[in-house]
């Protein structure tokens, strides 16, 4: 009597095989070992941030020197409350005034009128710096609703001759002149808040036809940063 073994292939997977589950151990592996990796780039670009940044704290000659706290306008007598310090890296050919040399400045008058933030410089203070060559000042005494509430020292404006009321005596501008360009040296209040003084620097010839014109008949126009 005969028995029929049947023999069946071994498929049990080589070495060479990889099945599903050892490709997911497979891929598991793969990507433990990149985490390292991973963090290891990381790392290495937060160091070259903080290196960074480092040397660009360290660059140039940071020091301590002092700036406005306030506007300021020219001729003003500098006080401690004026001034502020702040800390900044500057090239060694900045002209600018250290905190160690305030005592130099206090105390004396503005050579031009200031914003609030502007470093100061050694030719900020002293003799006017204006008017300048050919220039003038002219003083406006003007009412409210005569000039823009808004105008500080700097501010580009037009002066506009404005005819009297019929049946009332005017005075033209010499050579027809209606309006001139100028800009604002300084602005301030009287005692009684009725008419604040806008003193304004112009070309020599427009501010003497400006000084001529009677009180009352001039107004201000406040004008965009370079425009005319």
């Amino acid at each position: 009597m005969s028995t029929n073994t049947t023999t069946r292939p071994d498929t049990a997977p080589g070495p060479w095989v990889s099945d599903r589950k050892n490709a997911r151990r497979f891929r598991g592996t793969g990507r433990r070992r990149s985490l390292p990796h991973l963090l290891l780039g990381v790392l290495l670009v937060l160091a070259c941030a903080g290196g960074f940044v480092l040397f660009s704290l360290d660059s140039g000659d940071r020091r301590a020197v002092l700036a406005l706290a306030r506007d300021v306008p020219v001729g003003h007598v500098l006080t401690p409350q004026d001034l502020r310090q702040v800390n900044l890296a500057l090239d060694p050919g900045v002209a600018v005034v250290g905190v160690d040399q305030a005592a130099t400045v206090v105390g004396r008058p503005m050579a031009t009128s200031l914003t609030a933030g502007a470093l100061l410089t050694p030719r900020s203070v002293g003799d006017a710096a204006v008017p300048g060559a050919g220039q003038a000042i002219a003083a406006l005494a003007l009412k409210p609703g005569q000039f823009p509430p808004e105008i500080t020292a700097g501010a580009r404006v037009s002066v506009v001759f404005v005819p009297a009321p019929a049946g009332t005596a005017t005075s033209p501008p010499v050579d027809g002149g209606m309006v001139w360009p100028a800009v604002v040296t300084n602005v301030a209040g009287t005692p009684n808040d009725q008419t604040t003084v806008v003193s304004v620097q112009l070309p020599e010839t427009a501010a003497r036809q400006v000084a001529a014109v009677p009180a009352g008949q001039l107004s201000v126009v406040m004008l965009a940063a370079g425009g005319r």
